[in-house]
């Protein structure tokens, strides 16, 4: 009987990418098929996020959900990975002792390892070190289903926002080199991928030797740029990006790469200078404003979206309606915003924080209002254009019909053969609905062919 993985992701894309990973390790390792039911499987993953506080607490309760299958099964494999276990560590396994494993994102390629010492041992085994850039070397080969694909080319933050907790669980920056992200994407053209995102925590502070043993250092930049001349990458993606990385050959990026899209996602978190200096950011709003004119200028049609903290410690009245005024000077399409959550070990965390909890939702709410206006504003002005989408699959709600993706990143649903899935098509914008586009396909008799 085929034996089985159980894999549970909080977080960002950069979880999901590393739970595929996880999947990839433990397949070419102890052959075991991913599962979508927990009561199936031989090992169960949660792979954690400590960024708000939310999150944490639900891997917890979750866990308490499995726990009767260790009862079931003693020969099941309970392992908490990510932040939550580089934070927690050991004592994940005090507060749930049925975990077998706990390990941090860097050290995820151990888990063959991992699990064999805890089935000879039969004690935990917790592994949450920083060996930097050896995950990347013991990975088996990339393994995808579809037409796009995530390629991780950085870990780390060495920024240090004194609301985040990332430098202490993924630690500092670190760049994969060149040749091996460029191997790593041929590879997955081999598989058929034609669209790949570039991850990272900031991905844009990327730097490498332009080649094994040389002196010379090459930037983001210059790594799109070798990317795009790939041979079968079509699209470009990354994310996710910082302000004070942006840099003018960036910018020029965006003049002479047409296969980079025309959407960035370029976190700003508050557009008071005031909070963005508590928070240790880096720059002022007026600066961001100057980043987003110089994209702009290289690539007028770019769609953005951001980050927003609402209620960090301190904020007042007065340096909310600087997010908000920052918000109707920029035009964003859409943004990952949240209540401010203390995180435990960052210096945020203790500062007065004396704003109620019902004026941060309002204000949030306020936020989110106005930048679905924005959004839905930039979906209206793209009915009836015509829109060079990658088909992706069936249609989330209508299994007869198809979704893609523009290059702006929205979904389009349309009735369309299921040969056209993985395929680049033009599609004409009939209609926007409030998370998505409707379109019908521009070429019917290519269709019908």
């Amino acid at each position: 009987m085929t034996r089985k993985i159980y894999i549970k992701t909080f977080g960002c894309q950069m979880n999901e990418y590393d739970s595929d990973k996880m999947a990839d390790v433990l397949g070419d390792a102890e052959g075991l098929e991913k599962t979508d039911r927990p009561e199936d499987a031989d090992v169960i993953l949660f792979n954690t996020c400590s960024v708000r506080e939310k999150a944490q607490e639900k891997v917890f309760h979750d866990l308490g959900r499995v726990k009767h299958l260790k009862r079931d099964n003693p020969n099941l494999i309970i392992g908490v990975g990510g932040c939550v276990a580089s934070q927690e560590g050991a004592a994940i396994v005090e507060r749930a002792p049925y975990v077998d494993l706990v390990f941090g994102p860097q050290t995820l390629h151990r888990l063959p390892d991992l699990i064999s010492k805890r089935r000879a041992s039969g004690r935990p085994q917790v592994d949450i070190s920083f060996p930097e850039i050896e995950k990347f070397d013991h990975m088996p080969p990339a393994r995808v289903e579809g037409a796009t694909a995530f390629v991780s080319i950085m870990e780390g933050c060495s920024k240090y926002c004194t609301f985040c907790v990332v430098p202490y669980t993924r630690g500092e920056e670190v760049s994969r080199p060149l040749d091996d992200i460029l191997t790593e994407i041929a590879t997955l053209v081999g598989q058929g991928v034609k669209e790949v995102t570039l991850l990272g925590q900031n991905v844009n502070a990327w730097r490498a030797p332009i080649s094994r043993g040389s002196d010379d250092i090459g930037d983001f930049a210059f790594l799109l740029e070798c990317v795009h001349e790939v041979p079968g990458i079509e699209r470009i993606r990354y994310t996710t990006s910082h302000p004070r990385e942006m840099t003018q050959r960036l910018f020029d990026a965006y003049a002479k790469l047409p296969r980079l899209v025309s959407q960035l996602h370029l976190p700003v978190q508050s557009g008071s200078d005031r909070v963005l200096a508590a928070m240790k950011r880096g720059y002022t709003a007026l600066e961001y404003k100057a980043v987003v004119r110089k994209l702009r200028a290289a690539r007028p049609d770019l769609s953005l979206t951001s980050d927003f903290i609402v209620g960090f410690p301190g904020e007042t009245e007065d340096d909310f309606e600087k997010t908000m005024k920052l918000i109707d000077d920029v035009g964003f399409d859409g943004s990952f915003s949240f209540v401010y959550s203390a995180r435990p070990g960052t210096p945020a965390a203790d500062l007065a924080d004396d704003t109620p909890q019902d004026v941060k939702l309002a204000r949030l709410a306020r936020l989110q209002k106005r930048i679905d206006e924005q959004a839905q504003a930039v979906s209206q002005s793209m009915v009836g254009s015509v829109q060079r989408i990658l088909v992706e699959g069936h249609a989330r709600k209508d299994a007869a019909e198809l979704a893609g993706r523009t290059d702006n990143n929205r979904v389009v649903n349309f009735p369309g053969p299921a040969r056209l899935i993985n395929q680049f098509i033009d599609v004409r914008i009939t209609s926007a609905l409030p998370h998505s586009l409707r379109g019908e396909v521009v070429i019917r008799e290519a269709v019908s062919a």
